[in-house]
């Protein structure tokens, strides 16, 4: 019978490191619970609280949040019909469905601010590629209640946290302000006009979206529309002075923290609940799918998703570009046991299995030998572990009650009690610490 494979678009991630064509290499599990930890605990810090909303929404809170002009809502939504003939839609992104949540459960009567974050897989169908996939997760954050600038800096200033605690090189940081609504009608007019005469000349989605989404063109990859933009109007030249009042206290405390940016006026975006700031950070060492993390403040789409006017700012990371960034540019994050414990004999076996328990209570992680094979192919395998030590078991230990330590990078070996070996893990657990730093 013909084995199944995982659908296009999709990823198993696997416990080590695996290939999915010639050099492409696809980060294992460690590394994605290394980047989940960093940021979980660095937005643990800054008072951010996770909420976790569903994975599927009512198809009609991303034609209202998102846009139906975006393309993500065209061309890109999972969406389909339930048994109640109900329309549903697989989450493409995740900043929608937490604002339905802060609505339906009345979180802006808690007054003050909600400082959320979140983590999970989204949905979108796009052509895969390295980077990009149908099924892609996120860690995202939103701020909801604040329109200080002060906000928008915050949750930049984290995602830079992140980013650098995870060791990352080679990142730009683009930052523009898209204004409010009635800045970027005006600026949608100029831009129209000055695109039109081009029209002919534009690629074909770019043509489709002068009339629909026209600030979108500003976002092509292709050559012949981008050259056409170059010289196109831009954004900053039209916002209002409140708007231009907010972007400057951005920049200005931006300064202030010694973050570094480029401004870029055609950085727009590609959903229609953006206002004022919109930013993105981007690494040189991904290519065409170069974007790391993106995201900017939404004042209106609250108040669209049926809540009361709220100012509200985010981001969100894309797990799978950051995790490939990690296992292109470091060496690959293996979580190894401390101990690797081998056995021989119907004694020894059951013995082996007790005292690994009983070191895993003590905070030890202990690989347990199950394969019953000669002694000779469980130290390879010891080997091979990655653990500082090796713990012997025969049938003579297990009556004794001894076990033999064998430190795996020296060869030296020892025999010891158990019941000592037990009452003193905290030395073996310092000595394995040195071992494995020198």
């Amino acid at each position: 019978m013909e084995p199944i494979q995982s659908l296009p678009g999709t990823e198993d991630i696997l416990p080590k490191t695996q290939l999915v064509g010639k050099d492409v290499k696809v980060a294992d599990i460690h590394t994605w619970q290394r980047v989940e930890a960093t940021a979980r605990e660095i937005l643990a810090r800054a008072a951010y609280r996770e909420i976790r909303t569903p994975t599927f929404e009512a198809t009609s809170l991303f034609e209202r949040g998102i846009g139906v002009a975006t393309d993500v809502v065209g061309k890109e939504m999972y969406s389909f019909k339930d048994k109640g003939d109900r329309g549903c839609t697989l989450r493409p992104e995740g900043t929608a469905g937490v604002v339905r949540a802060y609505v339906q459960h009345s979180l802006y009567a808690q007054g003050g601010v909600q400082r959320l974050w979140y983590t999970g897989p989204m949905f979108r169908y796009e052509r895969p590629q390295k980077g990009r996939q149908r099924q892609f997760h996120q860690v995202g954050v939103e701020v909801l209640g604040s329109a200080d600038p002060r906000a928008d800096v915050e949750v930049i200033a984290l995602a830079t946290d992140i980013l650098q605690a995870l060791g990352l090189k080679n990142l730009t940081f683009y930052l523009n302000s898209v204004g409010d609504k009635r800045d970027r009608t005006r600026y949608r007019q100029a831009l129209v006009d000055y695109l039109t005469p081009y029209a002919a000349d534009l690629d074909a989605d770019s043509r489709d979206r002068l009339s629909r989404n026209p600030l979108r063109i500003l976002d092509s990859k292709d050559e012949k529309t981008q050259a056409i933009t170059a010289a196109a109007p831009s954004i900053l030249d039209y916002l209002g002075p409140d708007s231009k009042r907010h972007f400057d206290q951005v920049l200005s405390q931006l300064n202030a923290l010694g973050i570094a940016y480029e401004l870029n006026p055609r950085l727009v975006r590609g959903l229609d609940y953006y206002t004022h700031t919109a930013f993105e950070i981007q690494s040189s060492d991904l290519g065409a799918q170069a974007t790391v993390c993106g995201g900017g403040r939404y004042d209106g789409l609250v108040e669209e998703l049926g809540g009361p006017a709220t100012p509200a700012v985010g981001w969100a990371i894309g797990l799978e570009r950051l995790t490939l960034l990690l296992e292109t540019l470091q060496q690959p994050i293996m979580a190894n046991p401390d101990i690797y414990l081998v056995s021989r004999g119907e004694q020894a076996e059951a013995n082996a299995l007790q005292l690994a328990q009983k070191l895993r209570h003590q905070g030890l992680t202990v690989e347990l030998d199950l394969s019953g094979s000669a002694f000779g192919k469980q130290f390879k395998r010891a080997d091979r572990s990655g653990a500082a030590v090796c713990l012997v078991l025969g049938d003579d230990e297990a009556i004794q009650g001894t076990v033999q330590i064998k430190w795996l990078a020296s060869g030296e070996q020892t025999s010891c009690p158990q019941a000592d070996l037990l009452r003193d893990a905290a030395s073996l657990r310092q000595q394995m610490a040195t071992a494995q730093s020198s």
